[in-house]
């Protein structure tokens, strides 16, 4: 897999009130998604239960009805959450009009909408793997609707 940007934010030193991945957005942004959405213990999880992540809205219902065996394990828990949450984004980037990764300052990815509206999707993969709730494919839907 070439990403470009990488050899560049490594190299770069950080200055101050930069944020590499952010520059790595605007510089090289098909990079970047190809990176987000890579989400690998997520996809594993899903394999094992028989569901191909093929970056479609139905794959967020698939996912959905997973049974959450990962919740016992506090670390799988924490890492799967923020593959959902990448996951969830790479699905509206790929499918809602207008819809683009932004990177807060504090290196945080969100979805950034059309209207500016900013979706916090690691944050709502989350809920989604510590409680179910909200599900992946009602964050997606509200926000395909507005």
């Amino acid at each position: 897999m070439n990403m470009s940007f990488l050899d560049r934010w490594r190299r770069r030193a950080p200055r101050a009130g930069s944020v590499p991945l952010a520059e790595s957005v605007r510089a090289d942004p098909e990079s970047v998604v190809e990176l987000l959405s890579e989400c690998q213990l997520l996809r594993d999880q899903a394999a094992g239960a028989g569901v191909e992540l093929d970056d479609s809205v139905g794959s967020l219902a698939a996912l959905d009805q997973l049974q959450p065996v990962w919740r016992d394990d506090p670390e799988v828990l924490l890492w799967l959450g923020n593959d959902a949450g990448l996951y969830l984004g790479t699905v509206m980037v790929r499918t809602v009009p207008g819809a683009v990764w932004h990177v807060w300052p504090d290196g945080q990815p969100v979805v950034r909408l059309e209207s500016g509206r900013e979706i916090d999707v690691v944050a709502a993969g989350h809920e989604w793997a510590d409680d179910g709730a909200p599900e992946l494919s009602q964050v997606y839907a509200e926000v395909a609707e507005g």
